[in-house]
């Protein structure tokens, strides 16, 4: 069905996160079992664990919206999740996969924060307020993981570690 109206815009999109959602529950056991760093690889379990939350955050908001999502595969998760698993066949584990693997999830939390802030913007234009307020929740969520994984890179990362 063609994308008509802000409220189809906001299903598509809306169906087009949860399948990137759950894509990623599939690949961040993946990067925790990749990573070396302890700290690292405890940020992409706990991540797993606010991902299954945040897709039951999606169901409340379809839920409280009246709406229903459309079945689509998220391809840029795809080819987001391709490119770190191209990291972990390619690189030795050590402290450059750790570093790759944090650039590659924080490519993963700008594609989140980007979709996000845009869903709770169409929620709020469609008159969705809880919807939005769920969304909100989740942005908030992904730009402290965003942090998390800042700080991860600075401080536990350091050139010493990665070398030259």
């Amino acid at each position: 069905m063609p994308t008509k109206t802000l409220n189809d815009l906001f299903i598509h999109a809306l169906s087009d996160v949860y399948s990137a959602e759950k894509q990623l529950t599939k690949a961040l056991p993946k990067l925790a079992r990749a990573s070396t760093h302890p700290g690292l690889a405890a940020a992409f379990t706990t991540h797993l664990e606010e991902t299954h939350g945040q897709i039951e955050r999606i169901d409340r908001v379809v839920e409280v919206s009246d709406i229903k999502l459309k079945r689509v595969k998220c391809v840029a998760m795809e080819g987001l999740v391709e490119e770190g698993q191209e990291q972990i066949d390619e690189i030795e584990k050590g402290a450059i996969l750790d570093a790759a693997l944090i650039a590659a999830a924080q490519k993963v939390e700008h594609y989140e924060i980007a979709t996000y802030g845009t869903l709770a913007t169409l929620a709020k234009k469609l008159g969705y307020t809880e919807g939005m307020k769920l969304l909100l929740e989740t942005l908030a969520e992904e730009k402290a993981t965003d942090e998390k994984l800042t700080l991860l890179a600075k401080q536990q990362l350091s050139e010493e570690e990665v070398g030259k």
